[in-house]
Order: C-alpha cells, then structure tokens, then sequence
C-alpha cells in the first residue's frame, strides 16, 4: 500500500473515526484504525463492536492496500507533521513508513484481516430527516438518557415513527424527554438507539448538513452524515410506557420567561452540593414564583413575576433536573403544567408539543 494526500484533511478525519475506537481490549485491531486504498481514495473505518464509524477522503494512490495502525499513536503522528502533504506507505511485513518534509516515522501496523467485519443494513428502506432537526432532537433529549440505569433499554433512546411523525423519547426514572418533528416518512417503526452512539451521530451532524439518510436493520442501525456512516447495535429491550407517565390533566399552568427561571435556580444552587442535597422549594402564589432553598451552609430567597393559570401551588424540586429541562427547552418562553405537590413538572413550549419535558417532583418537608 502506497498513498499521500491532505495532512490536514487526515487528521480531522482520523480525529471523527477515533470516536468508535476502543480505547482498551484484548484484541488489538479493535484500538486501531482500518485504512484501505482504493480507486483514488482511502476508507478509514473504526469499530468497538458496539458502534463503528466509516468514511473516505480523497489521495493519491500509487499501490492498493490495507492495514490496521493504532488509532492513538497515528493521530498524534498525523498531528505533530511539518508539512501539508503527507505520505503513507507499507511492506509486506506490516511495517509502516510514514512521512511528511524532513520527519520520517517507521510503525509497526496490523495486518487488515485482523479488523472485525462491520455489520450491514439493508439500505432498501430509508428514512430521510433534515440534518439540523435530527441534531437538534438529539441535543434536546439526550440529557434524560440514564448512564447508570440497570435496565438496558433506559440507556438509549427511543425512535417512534408513525402517521409522518419521528418522536425521540429518553427516561432516566427521575425525568423524561420528548422531542417530535414531522417527516415525510410513510412506515412505523420502533427502535432504541444507545445514548452513547447518538451523542457520535450528533457531534457529526453540522450545522449545514442538509440531510440524514437512516437505515434501520433487525439489530443494527446506520445513520448517513455527509460523507460518514455511522453503524450502531440496536438495544434490544422494552422501554417503559412513557405515554403513562405523563398526566393527563392539571391544576395549573404557568408561562415562564425561560432565562428568568434558569437565573433563579441557578441563585438558589449556590447553596447546594453533592454532599448538601436539598430541593429547591417553590412557591406558585399571587401571579408570582418565589423560590427558596435551605441547606446547611444557608438561606436564599428569589421571586419573580409570571403569568398563572389554576391553583396555587407549593412544589419541590432537584435544581440539577429542572436546569437540565429549562435550559434544553430553546424557546424564550415555556409552559409548565402541575396537577399537585406530588404529580410530575411538564414543560411544554408555549405553541404545540414539539416537545413535553417531565420532572419529577421532591417530596418537601414541613419547615414551621
């Protein structure tokens, strides 16, 4: 194998393919980087088994091939060259030349057949969503995915799609996101992508790619982002009835000015830390949120104006869980509906249901 091509291009791109490498195992091939070259261009492909991560860049190739280097050791070479350009070349021996100017590195590669096989989708069904819609549902639900949760299937997130609608939904058991858009998708399909893999597909989604092609196979999936595919293992799992967690009525209703809610729990958060947990106590009275908190280290107080629908109402909450739903919300204003001190917090936005947050409430203690 014998290639050059775009240092600088090679490197941002082994940067991207890095992310679906293991960073430790027991097989080696799996902490490195495929690299074949072929027809005027190099396919970089890494894969964990759990998630893999492929795409080609233009080179100039003067003898076809394919070798597995170690991801961390060739990005940090790729990284520290001189030169614009930078060539690449192997033996039959799986030693690896490497050089870019006057810097010259000899590495030893793994041979191609070592790299575990990526799964493959069937791309005769394809779902088509705008690249910024899909990035923006993934950044609005991800933080409601559990990290810690036993139960598998709260670990991604959920897909629904049916009647021309994509719904992603993440729970965690304390608070749950739902972000919808329309598509112009005719079939129903439901599946649970893993957080981790969804977090990849986002940080590859810019800002202007146009569209996302989604491939969605019996136990894989494979989202196409520009010139990257992304293959991922479904998790094969049953996920809660979210529909059931979210009350079908309320007591009351408030419209929030959302950086004003944000700044008052963040005033009462100052007294609050890992070792002191305490909700946050507000208060609904009068047109009027009051929030306090007290803790060891303190008191605070903050108030502020707004407009209520229904009953006043005392409510306790996590600041941690309430900031996470505010400040993933993007709108100047939101909705907030109750149904008693006890009954879940639902943010809505102040036209529709693009999207329902839910916090759970804290149970608050009698302070007289």
């Amino acid at each position: 194998m014998k290639f050059s091509c775009n240092r600088q291009k090679l490197n941002d791109t082994v940067l991207n393919i890095q992310r679906a490498v293991a960073s430790k195992s027991t097989i080696s091939a799996l902490e490195g980087i495929l690299i074949k070259a072929v027809n005027n261009c190099l396919i970089l492909t890494g894969y964990d088994l759990e998630i893999g991560i492929t795409t080609s860049i233009d080179a100039m190739i003067y003898e076809e091939g394919a070798i597995v280097l170690n991801a961390r050791l060739f990005s940090d070479i790729i990284r520290r060259m001189p030169e614009e350009n930078i060539s690449i070349e192997s033996d039959d021996k799986f030693v690896v030349y490497i050089n870019s100017g006057r810097s010259d590195y000899k590495i030893i590669g793994i041979p191609a057949a070592e790299f575990p096989e990526l799964p493959t989708v069937s791309a005769a069904d394809s779902i088509i969503i705008s690249g910024k819609t899909l990035k923006s549902m993934i950044q609005q639900t991800i933080y409601a995915v559990s990290d810690k949760d036993i139960k598998p299937a709260h670990k991604g997130s959920l897909f629904e799609i049916e009647n021309h609608t994509i719904k992603i939904i993440s729970v965690d058991g304390y608070r749950l996101a739902i972000r919808k858009e329309d598509i112009t998708y005719d079939g129903q399909k439901s599946f649970i992508v893993p957080g981790k893999s969804l977090t990849e597909v986002e940080k590859l989604t810019a800002d202007d790619t146009e569209n996302v092609e989604i491939h969605v196979g019996s136990r894989h999936i494979v989202f196409k982002i520009d010139n990257y595919s992304v293959i991922t293992r479904l998790i094969e799992d049953e996920f809660m009835n979210y529909k059931a967690a979210i009350p079908a009525n309320h007591t009351t209703e408030l419209k929030v000015n959302t950086r004003k809610f944000i700044s008052a729990i963040d005033r009462m958060s100052l007294l609050l830390n890992e070792r002191m947990k305490s909700p946050i106590r507000c208060r609904i009275d009068n047109d009027t949120i009051k929030t306090s908190c007290h803790t060891a280290l303190g008191q605070a107080y903050d108030e502020f104006e707004t407009a209520v629908q229904g009953e006043d109402i005392e409510i306790g909450f996590d600041y941690k869980y309430m900031l996470d739903a505010l400040k993933n919300t993007d709108t100047d204003e939101v909705r907030i509906q109750m149904n008693g001190p006890l009954s879940p917090i639902i943010l809505l936005p102040n036209e529709g249901d693009s999207f329902v947050f839910l916090v759970l409430p804290v149970r608050l203690r009698n302070e007289h």
